[in-house]
């Protein structure tokens, strides 16, 4: 496993530093539990990610990747506990009994609820742990769409938004790790694009149908606030909000609701609107009072 892990960094760096990075994972594999070596083979593979793409604290693209983690975190919430219901109201529904096989729906259902395991963890206490467990069952949920084809609704767009979804978070400079208040923000974010699903699935609200949209527009509803609240001009929350959309855009899509984004691509072009507005009355604001009488 390791191998593969130090497969991830660039030629070069592991040339020079494979070996030292494999003694040392040696040495500390040695010494903890297996949980204890998963997190550090966890830790070396987002480096190397890092160490790919050239990102850092210090660079543009770190802090962005920063601001973007926990929206992608509670994205991948959403998402999971989406495919997580619908399949529990299915099994409610069904008068027959319920069957676990080794197939591809079966792993397809593992691997939801580990990204819904992982995303919740790493929002609430251990953003280490779950973004590890994220990062896991993002791959599975991948790799069992790509084998289940059409039957899922889609084997090129959902795998590619799992693994864009897993970078971004992979990519997020360790000593810029989002805060409480980002991982609350998402907490809340995620709930908001939940439960009105759950209840549709559930029979306890009026619509009947799922056009997908419902996500996007609480994402970029969170990126307007973000950006109101922070008084900026409201380029950094769009990106962000961007780069943490991937899921969401792959359930839209999936539920039929590709021809239906351009108003959510609308109400998330919103965003940096408000946030000058908000910014421009700031400054105007922090004038007067500065302003002599």
């Amino acid at each position: 496993m390791i191998g593969l892990v130090l497969r991830l960094y660039p030629r070069r760096y592991r040339r020079e530093y494979g070996e030292e990075i494999l003694a040392v994972y040696q040495q500390t594999a040695a010494e903890v539990s297996s949980v204890g070596r998963f997190r550090e083979a966890a830790d070396i593979a987002a480096h190397a990610v890092r160490m790919r793409l050239g990102v850092s604290s210090s660079t543009a693209a770190g802090r962005l990747l920063a601001r973007a983690a926990p929206l992608a975190v509670g994205a991948a919430a959403a998402y999971g506990g989406v495919h997580l219901s619908r399949w529990y109201a299915g099994v409610v529904a069904s008068p027959g009994p319920v069957y676990l096989t080794a197939d591809a729906w079966s792993a397809l259902l593992l691997a939801s609820a580990l990204v819904f395991v992982g995303a919740v963890t790493a929002l609430t206490a251990r953003w280490h742990v779950g973004v590890a467990t994220l990062t896991i069952g993002l791959a599975g949920l991948a790799v069992a769409a790509v084998v289940s084809g059409p039957a899922f609704g889609d084997p090129i767009v959902t795998p590619t938004m799992a693994l864009l979804t897993a970078l971004v978070v992979l990519a997020c400079p360790p000593d810029l790790r989002p805060g409480p208040g980002a991982c609350a923000a998402a907490g809340v974010m995620a709930a908001a694009a939940w439960l009105p699903v759950t209840a549709m699935y559930a029979g306890a609200l009026p619509v009947s149908t799922d056009y997908g949209l419902w996500p996007l527009l609480v994402l970029a509803a969170t990126g307007l606030a973000q950006s109101v609240r922070s008084m900026s001009p409201g380029r950094a929350e769009t990106a962000a909000t961007a780069a943490a959309c991937p899921l969401f855009l792959a359930y839209a899509y999936t539920t039929g609701a590709w021809d239906l984004l351009l108003p959510a691509l609308g109400t998330a072009a919103v965003v940096p609107l408000a946030g000058a507005l908000a910014a421009g009355a700031h400054a105007l604001r922090l004038r007067g009072r500065s302003s002599p009488r």
